[in-house]
């Protein structure tokens, strides 16, 4: 019977390159320059309890929403209004905004001009907790047939509490 020895030094290369392969693009995409980044989480204006400075740490009567405050969580009182714009391209477009959880009624969120961009307006009509979610792809489809492409999806989710 013969003996395999797996030696260190193998074994820290091989680490190594599975660690550079992975997350090692940066930067936004840019019309078709193939670098992707998800966003860090959010340390924004409108996350977390009393950031907006108001009473109660609810946010002012309207609040704007972005891709910055991923996995954030926003206070609106009830009579308030939230707007949100998930900026996309024809390439990595945003799906529609989901809601779950009770608190708020959709309202016109206006006109779209941009491919890929996912726009909402929201009425805080009762107290309640919500989650507005959407998604979009992580990378752009390839170009030509045989190209590189991934199947990973960049999900955005804010928790908003209506009081």
């Amino acid at each position: 019977m013969r003996r395999t020895t797996v030696h260190r030094t193998s074994l820290a290369a091989a680490t190594l390159l599975l660690l550079a392969g992975c997350g090692s693009q940066s930067g936004d995409t840019d019309q078709g320059s193939g670098k992707v980044s998800a966003p860090p989480p959010s340390s924004g204006p409108a996350t977390g309890p009393g950031a907006s400075g108001s009473p109660g740490g609810c946010a002012p009567r309207t609040s704007e929403l972005t891709a910055a405050d991923n996995r954030g969580t926003v206070c609106v009182t009830v009579g308030g209004q939230l707007r949100l714009t998930l900026d996309g391209t024809r390439q990595r477009p945003w799906k529609a905004v989901t809601v779950s959880g009770d608190g708020l009624r959709a309202t016109n969120g206006g006109i779209v001009l941009q491919p890929g961009d996912a726009t909402a307006a929201y009425d805080a009509v009762a107290p309640g907790t919500v989650t507005l979610t959407s998604s979009r792809p992580l990378c752009a489809e390839p170009a030509t047939p045989g190209g590189v492409s991934c199947k990973g999806i960049q999900e955005w989710q804010v928790t908003v509490r209506v009081r």
